[in-house]
């Protein structure tokens, strides 16, 4: 009986000290990071300016894959029905864990519930933009037009259900104006869209409009932002046109599977804090317009859960629909 006992301790301390070396061997092998849309938006800007050095940090290379479509919730599923090993992540935005899951019900997965929350790395403002040669190049006049011809001007988002659709329903909503909307596979084809001409107006995330607004290939009009940003100084803000509520910047943030390793949680949100010390990931990310975060993974799930009530309940409210 002694000597079973003693073999039973023997072969637990084994395998509790081979899965502490696996756990400090991770990772040892390259992380998948979905960015759930299209190449060229502000997603894929903010994965890719953290990608390479976190790549550095835990040794192992992090290789951003975009899966566009179905307002990111492709990309998004990829992520929930992934292994729980810490190799597949994705990045989080308010159109993949609040406004598409509140106006979709058939999305197929719980924002909350499903996903294993690492860290928000940027907030970041939006801007309604419009093309050069839209008739409106300032908020007054743009409002006086769209109103005067309800229906007859269109808007380019990521997709339906993304935030640019939903925070644009609620721009509707509150001034009153009705602009058609244009669904498209992620913000990046959305964008160059609207640069070409195709369609008239976008409400885009900053990092992905700020270069064509600087090249005056886009007009920005207002911009969602808590104050008037540096990079735009005559651009005024919901709030400054009587709009506050539509003055919410969105987040740029990693997320796992529910259930996901903790030695992988832990890993990848202490490298992230290392590379977001580096001041050049810090300039990257600022001249996109960009806040830099670095949160925690409980407080970047308490920022997913209330933006998601925030969208719930405006759907509601709304009375808005997939169609």
């Amino acid at each position: 009986m002694i000597f079973q006992r003693l073999t039973k301790w023997i072969l637990m301390a084994v395998l509790s000290s081979a899965g502490l070396a696996f756990a400090q061997n991770y990772p040892n092998k390259p992380i998948r990071l979905i960015v759930p849309f299209a190449p060229g938006g502000s997603t894929d800007i903010i994965a890719r300016a953290i990608a390479d050095p976190l790549s550095r940090v835990l040794g192992q290379s992090v290789i951003v894959e975009n899966k566009a479509g179905g307002g990111g919730s492709i990309g998004a599923l990829d992520v929930v029905k992934s292994s729980k090993d810490g190799y597949v992540i994705g990045m989080a935005t308010v159109s993949t864990t609040a406004s598409n899951p509140a106006i979709n019900k058939k999305i197929g997965y719980d924002p909350i519930r499903d996903f294993q929350a690492i860290t928000n790395i940027a907030a970041t403002p939006n801007v309604l933009a419009v093309h050069p040669s839209f008739p409106a190049k300032d908020y007054k006049s743009f409002i006086e037009l769209v109103k005067r011809h309800p229906g007859k001007y269109s808007y380019a988002s990521s997709g339906s259900g993304g935030i640019g659709h939903l925070q644009t329903e609620l721009f509707k909503s509150m001034s009153g104006a009705y602009i058609v909307h244009i669904p498209y596979r992620g913000a990046g084809p959305a964008l160059v869209d609207t640069v070409a001409g195709q369609v008239p107006i976008i409400f885009d995330n900053l990092p992905s409009a700020l270069p064509f607004i600087k090249e005056g290939r886009l007009v920005p009009i207002v911009v969602a932002a808590p104050k008037r940003l540096a990079q735009l100084p005559h651009v005024p803000t919901f709030a400054e046109v009587g709009l506050a509520p539509v003055n919410r910047m969105v987040y740029y943030g990693l997320l796992g599977p529910a259930g996901m390793s903790q030695e992988a949680i832990d890993k990848i949100y202490h490298g992230v804090q290392k590379v977001l010390q580096d001041p050049a990931v810090k300039k990257r990310i600022a001249d996109t317009g960009s806040l830099v975060v670095g949160n925690t993974p409980d407080q970047f799930g308490a920022e997913i859960k209330a933006e998601y009530e925030i969208y719930k309940n405006l759907v509601i409210q709304q009375g808005l629909s997939l169609q």
